[in-house]
């Protein structure tokens, strides 16, 4: 979808022929807190010095391979007709499943090739992804895109919403709800609740971190995803991030009773 430039410019830095976007610049600072916070949570879990470094080094470049990919799949019709713009993620297009698809199968070879706990290495770094994911959506609000269907100005008002978020959601003369912004608030609210869950000595788990943020995500993003009205469709039936959603929320509960029922030797996450 083609769309009017807004309210605020999408480019941080323009310097001649070089133009910095704000999507990246926010996608930047987002895996940079996640990155911190996932490194000072290994430490204090006793992994080497260096885990969440070279771990990185793999995990960025894949992940976002992935989550473009999993978006050009998806979008096939357009971009083979439009070649050119396969590789153009700074107008958008970074589908957040596909990014964390490819990240889980990162991880777990890394985890793997290191011999330590594919589970617990999860858990230390789910909380950080969800922050990630909540500053990443305020990419989209720059670039106008992952948004809802029409409301009235009134209407975000009633939201009582800063005047800056009202004007860039009036996109080709019609306001739009803002689900950037209700996903955004939702995945804050869920990287709080893991902070304070995965502190409560012997209440989760190794690897219920992990399953809380599957949980929590999939959850939000089922219900805010059937308000856009730019989503990834499987013919005109199923909107891609619905059907996943729905999918990674129930395995997720039934693996986290199985593991529960069956495996008595869990290590709590905090003790």
């Amino acid at each position: 979808m083609t769309l009017v430039v807004g309210a605020i410019n999408p480019h941080a830095i323009e310097w001649g022929p070089i133009i910095i976007h704000w999507y990246g610049v926010i996608i930047v600072l987002g895996m940079g807190l996640a990155i911190y916070l996932s490194s000072k949570e290994a430490k204090r879990n006793g992994f080497g010095e260096n885990v969440i470094e070279d771990l990185i080094l793999w995990l960025i470049p894949i992940g976002l391979l992935g989550a473009r990919l999993y978006y050009v799949l998806f979008k096939w019709e357009y971009y083979v007709d439009n070649p050119g713009k396969i590789f153009a993620i700074w107008e958008g297009g970074l589908a957040i499943y596909g990014g964390l698809i490819a990240g889980a199968l990162t991880v777990y070879l890394f985890a793997k090739k290191k011999n330590i706990s594919i589970w617990h290495l999860l858990d230390i770094l789910a909380p950080g992804v969800l922050l990630a994911q909540s500053i990443g959506r305020w990419g989209n609000f720059i670039n106008q895109e992952a948004f809802g269907g029409p409301v009235t100005r009134v209407f975000l008002e009633d939201l009582y919403l800063p005047e800056f978020i009202i004007n860039q959601m009036q996109i080709n003369g019609t306001y739009y709800h803002p689900t950037f912004l209700y996903e955004s608030l939702w995945s804050l609210a869920g990287f709080v609740i893991l902070l304070i869950l995965r502190r409560k000595p012997k209440f989760l788990r190794h690897g219920e971190v992990l399953l809380s943020y599957v949980i929590w995500y999939s959850a939000g993003r089922f219900f805010i995803e059937g308000m856009r009205l730019d989503s990834l469709w499987i013919g005109d039936f199923l909107r891609v991030s619905q059907g996943l959603s729905l999918v990674l929320f129930v395995s997720a509960i039934v693996i986290w009773f199985y593991r529960r029922r069956n495996s008595y030797r869990l290590a709590p996450y905090y003790h």
